[in-house]
């Protein structure tokens, strides 16, 4: 009987072990993204692995890019500093897993919002931050104006994308008959292409751009009209934390909203100064920041616009227009909804 009861109470004592340990680890997990990064002292944010205008290593080393200057937003919205991140560069095939895996706290690196990656995967897309379509790049002495002059080419493309699915689509539905070249690292795509070994390179537009300043010889290289696609471009966060979600998409939201009312890098240092403080003490609470968070992104990174402009527009080598990534206000569809 005493073995008995010795017995119960070592096992009574084990599951009361058990239920502390599981409730410390409840209580860790509980303490959310934003707590974790505030206690690590930085944001850990997943972006290319280099891909002109969206997200590379400068001269010196340093990140640049749109992709990056969103992680640098998110950086200023939560420490007031946009040097507190640390940048993982990721494969378009490791991307989502290193997300889930929790080896990042924020994907920021031109991936497409897809039901299958929404609905399918432990993923939600904040918002969409550049609109953009699959396109081709051929070289110019081909003379190609059209994809559907492409019959029988060889194309190269990045694996771990919709981009090769889109385009065996494309051609079928055409009655074209072309063959893939697969590359899972976009730079031996790149250099496949120079190469000669494909006759033309599948990407997103935006993507093919960066592709084409990077080449030897840009000029001599082509990107066609047709775009076969919608791929809206957003970051992208674990759907496990509400607050987390909330807090990455209304930087996002912030930067459009910014540029609609006119709070720029140089307006609130000006006259706006007083705006920009009102909306962020108005936002700031809800999503767990300082009343200045707004000030300190807009002041850091500048708006959308300004992002833009600095990284993929007509002065830079990217050579890109608004077009439809342009405020829904100026004759393009980028739109948010207000912070009120």
């Amino acid at each position: 009987m005493k073995l008995k009861s010795l017995s119960a109470r070592l096992s009574a004592c084990a599951t009361a072990l058990s239920l502390l340990l599981a409730a410390g680890s409840a209580t860790h997990a509980a303490a959310g993204t934003l707590e974790t990064v505030k206690t690590r002292g930085t944001l850990v944010c997943g972006v290319s692995e280099g891909l002109g205008g969206f997200s590379e290593k400068d001269e010196q080393g340093a990140w640049r890019g749109f992709d990056v200057d969103f992680c640098k937003a998110v950086a200023l919205a939560i420490f007031a500093d946009a040097g507190k991140v640390d940048y993982v560069p990721l494969s378009a095939t490791d991307r989502f897993k290193a997300l889930t895996d929790g080896k990042v706290d924020l994907l920021s690196r031109n991936s497409t919002w897809t039901l299958s990656r929404d609905a399918g995967q432990s993923l939600e897309f904040v918002g969409v931050s550049y609109f953009d379509g699959q396109g081709f790049m051929v070289p110019a002495l081909y003379g190609a104006t059209s994809p559907l002059q492409l019959n029988g080419a060889t194309v190269c493309v990045v694996s771990g994308t919709t981009t090769q699915d889109n385009a065996a689509a494309y051609f079928e539905r055409a009655g074209l008959k072309v063959s893939f070249l697969p590359f899972a690292e976009r730079q031996d795509a790149r250099k496949a292409y120079a190469d000669g070994k494909c006759d033309a390179y599948t990407a997103d537009r935006s993507a093919l751009a960066g592709e084409r300043a990077d080449l030897p010889k840009p000029d001599e290289h082509v990107i066609l009209k047709d775009v076969i696609s919608k791929e809206p471009l957003g970051p992208v966060v674990r759907d496990d934390d509400p607050k987390w979600v909330n807090l990455v998409r209304w930087v996002l939201f912030g930067l459009i909203d910014a540029e609609e009312v006119g709070l720029s890098s140089t307006s609130i240092a000006a006259d706006k100064a007083q705006q920009a403080a009102l909306l962020g003490a108005l936002s700031g609470p809800p999503l767990g920041l300082s009343d200045a968070w707004l000030t300190q992104v807009i002041g850091g990174v500048g708006n959308i616009g300004e992002i833009f402009d600095r990284n993929l527009g007509e002065d830079t080598p990217m050579q890109l227009s608004r077009g439809i990534n342009a405020l829904w206000t100026q004759g393009g569809i980028l739109y948010a909804p207000p912070i009120q």
